[in-house]
């Protein structure tokens, strides 16, 4: 019989029909996006996103949410509470339907929201289907109802507990560490959004609390001046200097869609643009924020050539203009068309030419009767400008520079033989020493070797002209072979792997600091896509005759310690490792470089506007923030030498 006979048939019986919530629970990555912490995290955001909705509507004014002992999270808020009345197709009450049906809520039409965020309907569902236990208390302003779930399944119908005259909706929810990597809440995470979630709805009242044991904290989060209070915690946490003291704010409204802008600039080089649509991040941008950034070009440009600011035939470009920009955009509509469950794209045509019409007349109006500020933000923005053509005058002279060599590649890389970025990677290493015993212990077949020596220069205080000839960071640049800045093409990488190794110590940390501030300020799709690794080498050597152990903690060293001892408690040799350079050639691969042994960390970036933050602070020039991030999260460090 022939192997294509013994295979099974493929016949009605192989289709699977998943009923109720069991696909959520088979494919959760679908909704929610993955199982470690982001999607762990967006269970809270969905269930807050429905009090959110509540306050859209009118008619929720507080919301409170709280992680208990145990990572148990309740989200209560005073809306008019899930309607508990029958729904007629189904026969059952309409809050068990929203917390066991997908697809079903008051958002896809009628009178019940004209604006929200959830509009998909799954949200409730969702967190239902991949919690351990749910429950939910609804009270409607004559009764308090209470029902229970346990993955997803009603384990009770919905019944009445008490009397009382108040409304709103209470979850109270246990996510499934079968289905989560770890069930463990950052309350920094958790308190990002919700403040987002108050800057985006002045006046709404929101507590964040932590009761777990040891973790204890409380916030209150009220903000009257809505998005403008939103760009002015930025610089403050940031603390950036501002060119001019008041935040322009701009705003339209068309029918049932309102659309708002806040905007400030600051002495920085980077841009930070947050967009919102219906109270749901936009990571990705969308319609509305390239009808704002369409507007805001356009405005500087005839500005400057109405008032002879810009030269005959100068005109800046959209990186020109956005340097040292903070804005935060908030449309609100009543069918907002997102890409997928978590919403990171607005794709609605029409917000775009009401967000851009209105950027263009009323930041127009705004120049008009501001002369002053207009005048100090376009003296930015032409600089900028200048900066950028001096960094392509420099980027053709380095170009050129390079053809005319005969190795274009930086002199000191010692290359590996393979062409294939599947398999290549790149060590940067702190030091001619350390360099020179990591070309000697590499596998040159796959592994390359690019030392640098000294301290670089620091991104974050520099424009992208300054880069270029910069003699620490053009051979990197050089030996990615991608580009910079516009030039950059992820296509043209040739290594997959780009491994910074320094020392375990401050100068070390000092390195690879400036060096991820470089990857993220130029070269950021780098990051995004995963090739940045640091290196992790021991910090301990230890030896009891022939046997040798490293060890890459104090804990560990103690270990083995004990375990080469034995029980008599024979004496063990303990090595420090200062750096690199102390370790020869064969303890360097054994340790920090052999593929089946190493151990690296894979530098993610989960929270793009969290990293632009930790990285403004820290690299900046302002002593003052730098020093109130180190107080509060000094407490997480477990080793200042790792």
């Amino acid at each position: 019989m022939s192997e294509r006979e013994q295979t099974p048939a493929y016949d009605g019986s192989q289709i699977q029909v998943l009923e109720g919530l069991e696909a959520v629970r088979k494919r959760p990555g679908m909704y929610i996006g993955s199982t470690g912490p982001k999607g762990l995290h967006h269970l809270v955001y969905e269930i807050v996103d429905n009090s959110i909705d509540e306050a859209l509507a009118g008619y929720c004014d507080k919301i409170s949410v709280e992680i208990l002992p145990g990572n148990i999270v309740r989200v209560r808020d005073d809306g008019r509470g899930i309607p508990v009345g029958i729904q007629p197709k189904l026969g059952i009450p309409a809050a068990t339907v929203v917390f066991t049906v997908l697809h079903a809520g008051g958002k896809f039409g009628g009178s019940g929201y004209k604006v929200s965020g959830g509009l998909h309907g799954v949200g409730a569902s969702v967190v239902n289907a991949l919690s351990t236990w749910l429950e939910v208390e609804i009270c409607d302003g004559q009764h308090r109802y209470q029902q229970r779930f346990e993955k997803g399944v009603a384990v009770g119908d919905l019944t009445i507990v008490g009397d009382t005259d108040a409304t709103g909706t209470q979850v109270t929810f246990a996510a499934d560490p079968e289905i989560f990597e770890e069930v463990v809440y950052d309350y920094e995470t958790l308190m990002t959004r919700m403040r987002e979630q108050a800057f985006l709805n002045a006046g709404v009242y929101i507590a964040m609390e932590d009761k777990r044991p040891g973790q204890e904290r409380e916030d209150h989060l009220q903000y009257e001046g809505g998005i403008r209070s939103f760009v002015e915690h930025i610089h403050k946490k940031r603390g950036l200097d501002v060119l001019h003291e008041e935040i322009i704010y701009l705003s339209a409204v068309d029918g049932d869609t309102t659309a708002e802008v806040a905007l400030q600039y600051n002495d920085s080089y980077n841009e930070l643009i947050l967009s919102f649509a219906n109270n749901i991040p936009t990571t990705e941008g969308g319609t509305h924020e390239m009808g704002f950034k369409n507007a805001l070009t356009r405005v500087f440009n005839d500005y400057g050539r109405r008032y002879n600011i810009l030269k005959d035939g100068e005109k800046l470009a959209g990186d020109d203009v956005r340097e040292g920009l903070t804005a935060v955009i908030s449309v609100k509509l009543t069918d907002a068309q997102f890409e997928g469950q978590t919403k990171a794209k607005l794709g609605n045509t029409d917000i775009r030419s009401l967000v851009e019409g209105m950027v263009y007349e009323k930041l127009g109006t705004f120049f008009e009767e501001n002369p002053a500020v207009a005048r100090s933000i376009l003296d930015k923005s032409i600089n900028a400008s200048k900066a950028r053509e001096a960094a392509r005058r420099a980027r053709e002279l380095t170009r050129r520079k390079s053809a005319l060599e005969t190795a274009a590649l930086p002199g000191k890389l010692a290359d590996c033989s393979s062409r294939d970025n599947v398999y290549t990677e790149i060590y940067i290493v702190e030091g001619d020493s350390a360099g020179g015993s990591a070309k000697m212990g590499r596998d040159r077949r796959f592994q390359a070797i690019l030392p640098l020596w000294g301290k670089m220069l620091n991104v974050e205080k520099a424009r992208l002209d300054r880069v270029y000839g910069n003699d620490k960071l053009m051979p990197v640049v050089t030996a990615l072979g991608c580009g910079i800045g516009d030039d950059f093409d992820i296509e043209k990488l040739r290594y997959g792997k780009v491994i910074i190794m320094a020392d375990a110590d401050v100068d070390g940390s000092h390195i690879r600091t400036l060096l991820l501030t470089f990857f993220f300020r130029f070269m950021r799709p780098l990051v995004e896509n995963g090739n940045i690794y640091l290196a992790q080498p021991p910090l301990f050597k230890l030896s009891r005759g022939k046997q040798v152990r490293y060890a890459f903690s104090d804990e560990e060293r103690d270990a083995y310690i004990a375990q080469l001892g034995g029980p008599e408690g024979a004496k063990v040799d303990v090595q420090r490792y200062k750096g690199l350079g102390e370790m020869n050639p064969e303890q360097l691969w054994e340790t920090t470089m052999d593929p089946e042994y190493r151990t690296m960390l894979r530098v993610s970036m989960e929270d793009a506007q969290r990293a632009d933050e930790i990285f403004t602070i820290l690299m900046g020039d302002k002593v003052l923030p730098r020093r109130e991030f180190i107080e509060q999260n000094a407490k997480y460090v477990n080793n200042l030498d790792i």
